[in-house]
């Protein structure tokens, strides 16, 4: 019961930080932009997908991949050309309607990734800070493992990547303060 606890009063502060992030600091927007003309835009996409999903402009089909001359010829019509990753969503955004679907999303996200965090720190006999210390590293571990390939790959702004670093680092560190707290507080009862 102490570590479901100590998941739920983690994964509340970790939420409570996201909404403060993006609510009251200007990073989250880093390396977001408007784009002029969305209409435009937006009818000249939908002929060139096939439904709900995740499209790369220009991108070529995997069955090509493996023939060298269909990868040169697509590198050579491709070079200096741009570049777009596109979600699409053919019925539109529902946080337009309601953003409370997706806010109970993220709180439940959060309250998984604590209740992970502690268990992790109930692993061990540290103490208060070693514990911050370590949620902090796990932070910074998913961080490397998923926004910098994003940024690698996809080619995603080292802004909006170094964005994320801040939002993950900082809220871990302070949900982990609070895991820290409550699972020294019930070792020190024992």
């Amino acid at each position: 019961m102490r570590l479901i606890v100590a998941g739920i009063i983690g994964g509340i502060v970790m939420f409570m930080w996201g909404a403060v992030w993006h609510m009251a600091l200007p990073f989250s927007e880093a390396g977001m932009k408007v784009p002029p003309q969305q209409q435009v835009v937006l009818d000249a996409i939908a002929p060139t997908t096939s439904g709900e999903g995740i499209y790369m402009y220009p991108s070529i089909s995997p069955e090509k991949m493996s023939d060298k001359a269909a990868m040169q010829a697509f590198a050579e019509e491709t070079r200096g050309k741009p570049y777009a990753l596109v979600v699409y969503q053919p019925g539109g955004n529902p946080i337009n309607q309601s953003m409370v679907p997706n806010l109970v999303k993220q709180l439940v996200t959060c309250i998984l990734a604590a209740l992970v965090l502690a268990w992790v720190l109930s692993l061990t006999a540290w103490g208060f800070g070693r514990r911050v210390m370590v949620a902090g590293a796990m932070a910074v571990f998913a961080w490397i493992a998923i926004s910098l390939p994003h940024w690698n790959w996809y080619m995603f702004p080292m802004s909006f990547t170094a964005s994320a670093l801040g939002e993950q680092l900082v809220g871990w560190l302070l949900a982990g303060a609070a895991i820290a707290w409550w699972l020294g507080r019930g070792e020190r009862a024992k």
